[in-house]
């Protein structure tokens, strides 16, 4: 693969200090350090119960900044753990809050091609996670009950029967407080830092369960009347908190240094994905995985520091960079997973080091094909893995559950189903991926579409599977077997795959180059575009 340096002179750490990377230093040129927000737990006061302990490292101290009643702002300077607390606090009048909620999604990808649909319709809107994805109409847009019914009624009226308006009457709402020297305080919003910049969080009453973050942290309000703690962190030093728990420490060399390129990118790329809660990313497995530096090790930080800087692009647009625990032996173009553009480098690609499957000859969307593939055990990148293959068997009264719980939730009206009579595979991608499945019920027949699959279901953990009828000497229908491979969406480098590649001496280049076809590896610039330009978000990376 082609490296493009942007400086010549530039040059690549080697090492780091397993505690001493708490502000990376950048490629020469760049005046200020990218950092990066991250929500590390999420939805705080979502049960009164919960407490989070703060506490400084050994011989440090923690201050916490908040405003006071009269707007000056309050340090307070402690050497103590600190406890975050949560108490409802009721309130003088009933206030109820309001939410059009115009789709609710499995992914970020799915709800991103939701709201540029809306967009392009006409209607602002902003993407959420409450818990699952959902796309509502901007809050600040429609800001009255009568433009939320206004609305609400338009839609319907033009056949858009899903959307509805989701209504809470409030009494109480949490919140937060924390108690120092005998005294107790209370704020929605407040700073917290430390001299070593390192802070201990522990969401549970464990101490061998805290995690340790760099850099900064702030509790603030989200979009769902609850709070978030968000870490404001270098980017290379968040990096040192996703490498050992996305690809693990025991990686081989150049599968670790492919997964910081491949981190980093992803990282620059999905900046936008909280907005609508003042942060930029989460801290699990629905971005990257990031529990800060406790796991981090002198290997992973090496290899942060080998690429330091470094990200993937294509025509001068960082990459969509998904990735994947396993492919199950072949992987999946965009769109064969989500709705919206397929990307160029993001390809069906059959998961071995060598030609085991002719692709083009052999389309894996013909489910004779697809079911001789997945027969297949042998030769493949991922086939000492157990879950490269998996069959699990289930009976039709708990898949019925499972649909119906999934249906309510997406508000559909085939939720008040109450027997399946049967399923079919109606079309595949590609990859063998499922694009549309049927489902026979009592009341209709309903389709779920690709990515929807793995809601619907409990037993897949990928859409790369099929469907067998199981009687078990029963007259009728007892239930199906799910017969499939790999776990996850299977787009782009699959994390299992690129440490065989990496024991067969691939490089780091050579393995993106082989998950990602026609990219370029790049030392960050202020050429470099953060998403393309058909994206609902178009910036730079540097100003």
């Amino acid at each position: 693969m082609k490296i493009s340096l942007w400086r010549c002179s530039y040059t690549v750490l080697t090492t780091f200090c397993l505690l001493g990377l708490t502000a990376a230093s950048r490629p020469e040129g760049l005046a200020n350090d990218i950092e990066l927000r991250i929500g590390i737990v999420q939805r705080f006061g979502d049960d009164p119960k919960e407490q989070l302990l703060l506490e400084p490292t050994e011989g440090d101290r923690l201050r916490l900044k908040f405003q006071k009643g009269n707007n000056q702002q309050q340090t307070l300077v402690t050497n103590k753990p600190v406890k975050l607390e949560v108490a409802m606090q009721r309130l003088a009048q009933p206030v109820v809050e309001e939410r059009v909620v115009l789709g609710t999604y499995r992914t970020y990808e799915t709800a991103e091609d939701s709201a540029r649909n809306w967009r392009a319709k006409g209607i602002e809107v902003e993407i959420t996670q409450p818990e699952r994805w959902q796309v509502w109409a901007k809050r600040d847009v429609y800001s009255t009950p009568l433009l939320r019914r206004l609305l609400l009624e338009s839609l319907q009226a033009a056949g858009k029967k899903k959307v509805f308006i989701s209504t809470r009457v409030l009494q109480q709402v949490p919140q937060v407080s924390w108690l120092i020297d005998g005294k107790r305080y209370s704020r929605n919003y407040v700073e917290i830092n430390s001299d070593k910049n390192l802070i201990k969080v522990n969401e549970g009453k464990k101490p061998q369960n805290a995690r340790i973050y760099a850099g900064r942290l702030q509790l603030q309000s989200n979009a769902y009347g609850t709070y978030t703690l968000v870490n404001e962190v270098p980017l290379e030093t968040y990096l040192r908190g996703v490498l050992p728990y996305e690809i693990g420490t025991q990686a081989p060399k150049a599968s670790l240094e492919a997964q910081a390129i491949i981190a980093r990118t992803y990282a620059l790329r999905n900046i936008h994905r909280f907005e609508a809660d003042g942060y930029q990313l989460c801290a699990d497995t629905h971005c990257q995985v990031y529990y800060g530096l406790k796991g981090a090790t002198a290997v992973t930080d090496r290899a942060i520091a080998t690429t330091q800087g470094m990200v993937l692009t294509y025509n001068d647009e960082l990459v969509d960079a998904l990735y994947s625990s396993t492919t199950g032996g072949v992987t999946a173009a965009f769109s064969d997973v989500w709705n919206g553009d397929d990307r160029p480098y993001l390809q069906p690609i059959i998961d071995s080091p060598s030609n085991i499957w002719n692709l083009p000859g052999q389309n894996l969307a013909d489910e004779n094909n697809f079911q001789r593939f997945i027969s297949l055990k042998k030769g493949f990148n991922e086939s000492e893995w157990d879950l490269f293959r998996w069959r699990r068997e289930t009976k039709l009264e708990d898949i019925t559950k499972g649909l119906q719980k999934f249906l309510k939730v997406k508000n559909s009206p085939y939720a008040k189903f109450k027997t399946i009579k049967g399923m079919k595979v109606l079309e595949r991608s590609r990859s063998g991926r499922i694009l549309k499945l049927a489902v026979d019920t009592d009341i209709g027949t309903f389709y779920l579409y690709k990515d929807e699959v793995r809601s619907a279901f409990a037993a897949p953990v990928s859409t790369l599977f099929y469907l067998q009828p199981l009687n078990k000497g029963q007259p009728e229908l007892w239930g199906y077997a799910f017969v499939g491979g790999g776990l996850g969406h299977g787009v782009g480098l699959s994390q299992t795959g690129a440490q065989n590649l990496a024991k067969l001496g691939w490089s780091n280049a050579k393995i993106l180059e082989f998950y990602y076809p026609g990219t370029q590896i790049q030392v960050l610039n202020n050429t470099i575009k953060l998403t393309n330009s058909n994206s609902l978000h178009t910036t730079a990376i540097f100003k």
